[in-house]
């Protein structure tokens, strides 16, 4: 005996989404078919339950490959940038391009569509994070850290890092100075 049925894939995944999700305990919202919003980050264990309640069903959690890729640029220039000796080798344009094997253009539209900012903005911000670490840690002039940095100038880091934090490095240096004093 064979009989016809008819599937409504739509309420059966969100059936299975919520019969799972409810039976791990987890407070969360179905927003459309293929997006879970959680009320609270999970942690790493929360979501290899999550993974394996999923993968029974044939349900697979995707990572956004925009939002991979963007932070694997974030990781190349970070790690371009701390290298005094590959940041004053490379251009970053091209470096990204080849570490990444994806066109700069490209690079730069991912990043602009994800981020709502520049390349060029993250490694300025990058640079100006390092610029305050290595006064704050470091015993560097701002003429060394400008070089390290590969500013062409101490003017040229000083005008960023106005912009950027509103204090001049030296303003920035004096009121490190004082707090250290007082502790």
């Amino acid at each position: 005996m064979k009989i016809n049925i008819k599937f409504d894939y739509t309420f059966i995944c969100k059936a299975v989404l919520h019969e799972q999700l409810e039976a791990l305990g987890l407070e969360y919202k179905l927003n459309n078919l293929g997006e879970v919003e959680f009320q609270k980050k999970l942690s790493a264990l929360e979501i290899e339950n999550v993974k394996e309640a999923f993968n029974k069903y044939g349900i697979e959690i995707l990572a956004n490959p925009q939002n991979v890729l963007v932070e694997r640029i974030k990781d190349v220039i970070t790690e371009l940038i701390s290298d005094p000796e590959k940041s004053r080798k490379y251009n970053v344009s091209s470096y990204l391009a080849d570490e990444l094997n994806y066109s700069y253009a490209h690079l730069s539209s991912v990043f602009s569509e994800i981020t709502y900012s520049s390349i060029e903005n993250f490694i300025i911000l990058k640079k100006i994070d390092l610029a305050k670490h290595l006064i704050i840690h470091e015993d560097f002039t701002l003429t060394e850290i400008a070089h390290q940095l590969n500013y062409s100038s101490v003017a040229h880091l000083s005008a960023q890092f106005k912009k950027t934090t509103g204090l001049t490095p030296s303003a920035f240096q004096r009121i490190i100075k004082k707090r250290q004093e007082i502790e």
